[in-house]
């Protein structure tokens, strides 16, 4: 017999993953090593963005929307980081999550069209979290 998890039980699921059952929020960074995110990583492995005007961004729990269906979802809003200075030059290759009481990795993502090069003042990476169940 195949397991199945219905989408309300998805639903459950997405809210635990991203804290939002338990109040504990999840901090967003983008990372600057040149790192290909793998199962057995830890948070010592991605080197945060310092480009200046960058700032990890808290998200909080109680903000993310879940949307039952197929596949079930849940999303928050887009988040933008913006260099607030010219003249530099930071490759930003992807983001990850960190818890922020315990900041243990939750999961990381490279950019599949990046690295994005940060130089001038008001360049941005834009991120839309979104985690997917079918």
């Amino acid at each position: 017999m195949t397991l199945v998890v219905p989408n309300q039980g998805e639903i459950i699921s997405l809210e635990a993953f991203v804290g939002k059952t338990a109040g504990q929020n999840l901090k967003l960074c983008l990372f600057k090593s040149n790192t290909t995110p793998a199962e057995t990583d830890t948070e010592a492995l991605y080197t945060k963005a310092d480009f200046t005007g960058y700032d990890d961004i808290t998200l909080t729990a109680a903000n993310w929307v879940s949307t039952g269906g197929d596949p079930s979802h849940i999303d928050y809003a887009q988040q933008i980081f913006s260099s607030s200075a010219g003249s530099q030059s930071q490759n930003v290759y992807g983001y990850h999550f960190l818890q922020v009481t315990s900041g243990k990795l939750v999961w990381a993502e490279r950019f599949s069209d990046g690295p994005y090069q940060i130089v001038n003042n008001q360049d941005a990476v834009k991120i839309t979290p979104v985690l997917t169940q079918e």
